[in-house]
This record gives structure tokens, C-alpha cells and sequence, in this order.
């Protein structure tokens, strides 16, 4: 009896310990103005870590801190910019390039001209305001040697709302695999960055595409697999504006014209290697519209690609692109 109650001590000791070891560490707040979600196959507590990543990234990158590397750069100030602000300007000038321009990160300043989220309204600018703005936007009037920035003139304004957070993601989800972690889910805003599997279920890791919802309720139109691989969604169905007329326009300003775009695009989700890639190409597509988007899809089968969209009678569409996942 004594060897039995032994035993059983032991046997129930073992089953324990498996079971923690197959409990993931899991972290969540606030961060670059919305939430984030961290999930991990570790027992070592990274939060401090994250905090401090956090914080660099925003003292580069984030315009609402005064003493950003940004915020001296859109005041004209002598900076040299870190790894940081390099490593997201030098993406966001090669997509800026491969989409066009329809990605462009000194197109703020007009944005905030058309003050999107404010009224629900579109009101009217005038058109040499818009110009006089648009003087200033285009990527490709900013330069890089080394770790200092030129802008054309003193006037243009950067803003990389449209990549940091992806890149966000990928920071946290490189200093996890630094440290020898395998298996985690990284999701700042709606963006995402996974490797391996999540170790307390068993399973891949399923994360969940959203109905565009214009009453602002949250429901997943379907739930999908991703395998070492980031994915970004980008909508247009929660800020937009109603002309006189009752058209919507989304919040994305068509960076050839300074206007808002009428776009039948409701949502883009956008697979790709990186988080920090996908971010970009997903606010890119929202000013390039559907048949734009097919076409480049076509010479970028890299990228796995989700749109919904409204028909012209109004019903709600959706097409996939280079294998993105059915589930």
C-alpha cells in the first residue's frame, strides 16, 4: 500500500509539471496608442524587456513624443536618426517605390487637413489649401546617407503610422526568437506576427479575419491558420466620412491627389514574411483599389492577400490571392 501511494505521489507530481510546462506566458496592455497581445512558449518573464523595446521604438518613431527622432526631424532639427527609423524608412521608400507611391509616409499633413475623426461629415477644403499641402508629400523628395535624413523642403512631415506598428510586432517577435523562443504570437493593433505553434493547445496558431462592420460590432467573418508568418489587416469601414450625396469615403488620402479615396475596398489583409511588410502593403492597397491590387499581386505572388469589398450593388464580395488560407 505504502509503494501504491508512492507511486500515485509521484505519477501525480509528473503530470504537474507537464502541464506546466506546456502553459503559455502571456502579456497584454497598451502600447503606440492601441493594445497589444504577447503569447509565448517561455517561463522567463520578458515583460521589462518589452517595456524598453517599446519605449526605443517609440522615442524613434512616434510623433506624439516631442523628442522623437521624427518629431526633431519634422521640426527641422540636427538628428541623427537610429537602427530604428532606418530600417523603417529604408522599407518604406521600397514600397513607396514598388506601389507607385500609393504608400507614402509625408502624406500626414494632409490627412490631418481633412481632419479625420472628428465629424462624421466631409467637409469641402479648399483646393489650393489641398495644393499648397500636396507641394510637400512624395517620398521620394527625402534621402538618406547614413544615419541623416534630407527632406526636399522644410515643410514635409513624416509619419509611419501606416508601418510601425507591423514593424512593432517584428521587433518584439525577433528579440523573442534572440532568445531562443520558438513559439509565440505577437499582435499590436490587429497586427500579427506568429512562429512555431501554440504549445498549450497543441495547434497552429488560428487567428481571426473580421466582418466589416460599419456599427462598429466585432464578429470574424472566418478563422485562419498561419504558419511562421505575419499577417496584417487594414479596413476602411470604421473611419470614414458621408458627403452631401451619401458617399463614403475612407480615411485614406490618395497621395496623387490629397483627397480622400471612394473606394468600394472595405478590408485588406495581407500575409507576408514580416509584420512590419505586411503593415505597408496593406495601407497601400487601400488607396489603390481592386483592380489596381489584382494587377500587382500578379508580379508579387510573395504576398497572400484578402479583400472584401462592395459590388456595385452594394452586396458584400470577397477574393483571395496567392493561396491566402481558406481556414
Amino acid at each position: 500500500m505504502k509503494n501504491f501511494v508512492l507511486s500515485l505521489c509521484v505519477l501525480t507530481i509528473f503530470v504537474s509539471c507537464k502541464k506546466e510546462k506546456f502553459k503559455n506566458n502571456k502579456f497584454s496592455g497598451t502600447v503606440f496608442g492601441t493594445s497589444y497581445s504577447i503569447i509565448y512558449d517561455a517561463e522567463v518573464n520578458y515583460q521589462n524587456q518589452f517595456d524598453s523595446l517599446f519605449y526605443t521604438i517609440n522615442k524613434s518613431l512616434s510623433t506624439y513624443q516631442t523628442n522623437s527622432d521624427i518629431s526633431k526631424l519634422n521640426r527641422n532639427e540636427t538628428v541623427f536618426v537610429d537602427d530604428h527609423f532606418i530600417k523603417v524608412y529604408d522599407a518604406s521608400k521600397e514600397i513607396f517605390n514598388l506601389t507607385n507611391g500609393a504608400f507614402d509616409p509625408t502624406i500626414g499633413n494632409v490627412v490631418n487637413a481633412w481632419r479625420f475623426g472628428a465629424e462624421n461629415t466631409i467637409k469641402k477644403l479648399d483646393s489650393l489649401k489641398i495644393d499648397s499641402l500636396m507641394f510637400y508629400v512624395g517620398f521620394d523628395k527625402t534621402f538618406r546617407i547614413a544615419n541623416s535624413i534630407t527632406k526636399a523642403y522644410p515643410n514635409m512631415y513624416f509619419e509611419f503610422n501606416g508601418i510601425a506598428k507591423g514593424y512593432g510586432v517584428d521587433v518584439i517577435g525577433n528579440y523573442l526568437e534572440s532568445q531562443n523562443v520558438n513559439n509565440y504570437l505577437v499582435e499590436i493593433g490587429g497586427e500579427i506576427r506568429v512562429k512555431g505553434r501554440n504549445v498549450e493547445k497543441q495547434t497552429p496558431w488560428k487567428v481571426g479575419v473580421e466582418n466589416p462592420n460599419f456599427d462598429g460590432e466585432q464578429t470574424i467573418l472566418k478563422a485562419i491558420t498561419l504558419h511562421d508568418e505575419a499577417l496584417a489587416t487594414s479596413g476602411t469601414y470604421r473611419k470614414f466620412k458621408i458627403d452631401e450625396n451619401g458617399n463614403r469615403y475612407s480615411h485614406i488620402i490618395d497621395p496623387k491627389t490629397g483627397y480622400p479615396s471612394k473606394t468600394n475596398l472595405l478590408s485588406i489583409s495581407v500575409i507576408a514574411k514580416n509584420c512590419m511588410t505586411a503593415d505597408a502593403y496593406a495601407t497601400a492597397f487601400k488607396a489603390m483599389g481592386v483592380e489596381k491590387v489584382k494587377s500587382f499581386l500578379k508580379r508579387h505572388p510573395e504576398l497572400k492577400v484578402f479583400l472584401i469589398f462592395e459590388n456595385d450593388e452594394k452586396e458584400l464580395e470577397t477574393l483571395s490571392f496567392n493561396n491566402f488560407p481558406e481556414r
